[in-house]
């Protein structure tokens, strides 16, 4: 396995891809969990681990990008066409953008319910908005909303790793999964 690849992504931005799509999913399984528990200690837990989780997040994408500026990604295969090259740009955009928009609209709507995040239950961050129960709601739904429309093109960008890997059989797969070149 070659990690000095010009036609892989270094070493640092495939542990971050892979450590933010594990958290992301580790916390959309725990979103949904806990919602429909009843309000008990667990529950209370559980929504300061999601709250946690969902500022690591935030903050491991901000360092993926950091990354990214001086790193920048592999080319794509010179055979893909053009609207498919586009399409990989926008919607990289795009999930790059729900991964930010989602931790903070969890955020405010945390704060428009009064209830400050304390992340790690260490430090408490400050409150992006006043406690407005209405606000709150639409906050609510929001981020949802943003959730299952992220879910949807996360499973759209897998799709499409395979469709590279198994349909056109290029190596697009392997500039996030290099064991998997055939060289």
């Amino acid at each position: 396995m070659n990690f000095s690849n010009p036609n892989q992504y270094t070493r640092t931005a495939i542990a971050l891809h892979w450590l933010i799509a594990l958290l992301i999913i580790s916390n959309f399984g725990l979103g949904l969990t806990m919602v429909d528990m009843d309000l008990s200690p667990q529950k209370l837990k559980f929504f300061s681990w999601h709250k946690w989780v969902g500022v690591t997040i935030f903050l491991l994408v901000c360092l993926r990008l950091l990354w990214r500026l001086g790193h920048p990604a592999p080319p794509l295969p010179a055979s893909m066409p053009a609207w498919q090259a586009r399409a990989a740009h926008w919607s990289h955009l795009l999930l790059y953008g729900f991964m930010f928009v989602i931790p903070l609209s969890g955020w405010l709507y945390s704060s428009a319910a009064g209830k400050t995040v304390v992340y790690l239950g260490l430090f408490a961050l400050p409150d992006l908005v006043q406690a407005d129960k209405e606000l709150a709601e639409i906050l609510k739904e929001v981020h949802i909303y943003l959730n299952f429309t992220f879910a949807a093109f996360v499973f759209l960008h897998i799709a499409a790793a395979w469709k590279h890997r198994l349909v056109d059989r290029d190596e697009v797969m392997t500039r996030m999964l290099p064991f998997l070149s055939k060289k």
